[in-house]
């Protein structure tokens, strides 16, 4: 009966001792998941230092307008116990230009709040444009009940605390002073409005300078029939977001941007009454300054191939163990697991002072050395440990090569897992189970 067992036991210990393996490299999921915590829980600190920094300079920046707000009298006959009766209410109709130009000069400046970096600037926008009154035909109000005495501009801006100057509007040849605040009939959160003279079926030139302070993006809606953006800036990785993308060159010296709106490609017309409501901002389109190669991503991306690497490195170093017919205890595989695991760590606290790249070949550099001379010292062996060193050095590559593709990284990973299990397969032909 001992020797059934024993021979049963023989048989059965290395598919067992394989099972123990599998449920280490599952347990070790545990860790992989706190330290995807720790990651996300740094992104947050940055965003927060972020907010914290862009609070005391001025955040995003979106230009609306200009608009011209312009208040009639509505007339409305309603039926009561008296009889028939005017009711009269004063509403506001909205005017967008004609045409509208903006030339744009942004200034980069990268602000440090101890380790992390927080992307500000300072833009310079030249506003020309004209208005044409005409337009307000198209609303069929009678123009004896519009009261264009009383009609004002105003430019809507995200933050108005990023305002370094008093701007002045040029309107007819005239300047007038542009003053922060809200109106009656205004839909326009923060704002710059200044009272204009306008007549019937004129038409009627602008222009004016901003010069504000933001953070990060700057963003401009098409307010014009017909909206022409002009943008240049020194730094060299924009990124382009909204409704529209610009003929744009960059270079290592900065970049150009220019994009073109017409009306009919956006969701708001050109005149409207206050009895409608149009969210003008959804149409933005404009440019991101970002700091380029977000680690935190990337380290977070890389967390997600933990199983992978354990997996493959818990296989290749089994299969070298069973072939040089030593035997290690799979405790030792959990010490294995665990440097596998501050490989992410080290990556984390790295990328905060060096950047992704160099952080990934220090971490990976010190991890394969210390697991190849764990396990140089269990076999009492160079020769597997050396594989296990290239076996690490494949698998490392492999992560960093799929991280840097995006757009390849489904067929990266299914490639690569493909040849690992040929690889695995080939070499478990020699095992006797």
């Amino acid at each position: 009966m001992e020797s059934v067992v024993k021979t049963a036991w023989e048989k059965s210990k290395l598919l067992v001792k394989g099972l123990i393996i599998g449920a280490i490299a599952l347990l070790l999921l545990i860790p992989a998941y706190f330290v995807k915590e720790v990651i996300i829980e740094r992104e947050k600190r940055q965003e927060e230092v972020y907010k914290e920094v862009s609070s005391k300079w001025a955040s995003d920046q979106t230009l609306t307008g200009p608009v011209l707000h312009i208040p009639y009298t509505e007339v409305v006959n309603v039926t009561n116990q008296n009889g028939v009766q005017e009711k009269r209410t004063t509403k506001y109709l909205y005017l967008l230009p004609e045409s509208l130009q903006v030339d744009a000069l942004a200034v980069p400046e990268k602000r440090k709040r101890g380790i992390f970096q927080v992307m500000l600037y300072s833009a310079d926008l030249q506003l020309n444009g004209s208005f044409d009154l005409r337009q307000i035909n198209e609303l069929r109000i009678d123009p004896a009940l519009i009261h264009w005495n009383d009609a004002y501009l105003s430019i809507g801006l995200t933050d108005l605390s990023g305002l370094q100057n008093p701007p002045l509007l040029n309107w007819k040849d005239t300047g007038i002073n542009l003053k922060s605040g809200t109106r009656e009939g205004s839909f326009l959160k923060e704002t710059l409005v200044a009272p204009v003279s306008i007549a019937a079926d004129e038409k009627i030139s602008f222009s004016t300078r901003l010069e504000v302070n933001g953070s990060r993006n700057l963003q401009f809606v098409p307010a014009g029939n017909e909206t022409t953006v002009k943008m240049r800036s020194a730094w060299p990785d924009p990124s382009f977001t909204g409704t529209i993308l610009p003929k744009h060159v960059i270079s290592d010296s900065g970049f150009t941007a220019n994009w073109k709106a017409l009306a009919h490609t956006r969701n708001f017309p050109q005149t409207w009454t206050q009895d409608t409501y149009h969210k003008l901002d959804a149409t933005a389109f404009g440019v991101d300054l970002h700091i380029p190669v977000n680690g935190y991503q990337k380290t977070l991306r890389s967390v997600k191939y933990a199983l992978l690497c354990i997996v493959l490195t818990f296989a290749g170093f089994f299969l070298i163990e069973t072939n040089n017919k030593k035997s290690v205890h799979p405790f030792h595989y959990g010490l294995i697991g665990v440097a596998l695991i501050l490989f992410y760590t080290l990556l984390l606290s790295f990328t905060e002072y060096i950047g992704f790249n160099a952080a990934y070949l220090v971490a990976s550099v010190a991890v394969i050395g210390l697991i190849a001379w764990f396990v140089k010292s269990l076999l009492a062996l160079s020769r597997p440990a050396i594989l296990v060193g290239l076996i690490l050095v494949l698998v490392y590559a492999y992560v960093f090569t799929t991280l840097q593709l995006n757009d390849y990284s489904l067929i990266m990973g299914s490639v690569g897992l493909f040849l690992a299990l040929a690889v695995i397969m080939k070499f478990s032909k020699k095992i006797q189970w």
